[in-house]
């Protein structure tokens, strides 16, 4: 099976960004109005400093946090990256092993895309699937 390149699944994408200092509310209404997962946080334009999700708007929420509370407060800084030239196998297991659902793409620290556990086909996940059985039963 061939195993795509992240290039080519976030071809033609435009994610959605914000500055550091744009709002929580900011945040949570630019997600539901794109209807996306999560908001990355970019300085000088393409300079990725975090990711903002809908699991750390919850928190947020659950925290009693000001609507007014700025995303360098509150996104996930220096969040784990992969290259355009990384593959959607490497994209799913980052994914697996470290719990969450969105990884940002960057190439020398510029960002060029975000990947999100919907991005990705059933045959990749089946592929994803088949190494777990494989590396468990080598326990």
């Amino acid at each position: 099976m061939l195993d795509r390149p992240i290039a080519e699944i976030i071809q033609d994408q435009q994610p959605l960004t914000l500055p550091p200092d744009a709002s929580l509310a900011d945040a949570c209404r630019a997600m539901h109005r794109r209807r996306v997962g999560a908001v990355l946080v970019v300085r000088d334009q393409d300079l990725l400093e975090g990711i903002f999700t809908g699991r750390d708007a919850v928190r947020c929420l659950a925290e009693g946090r000001d609507p007014a509370t700025r995303l360098a407060a509150v996104m996930t800084r220096g969040p784990a990256t992969l290259t355009p030239e990384h593959s959607a196998s490497d994209a799913l297991r980052l994914m697996h092993d470290g719990g969450f659902r969105h990884v940002p793409v960057c190439e020398n620290g510029h960002l060029r895309g975000i990947l999100a556990r919907s991005d990705f086909r059933a045959k990749e996940y089946a592929r994803q699937e088949e190494e777990d059985r494989f590396f468990e039963s080598l326990r």
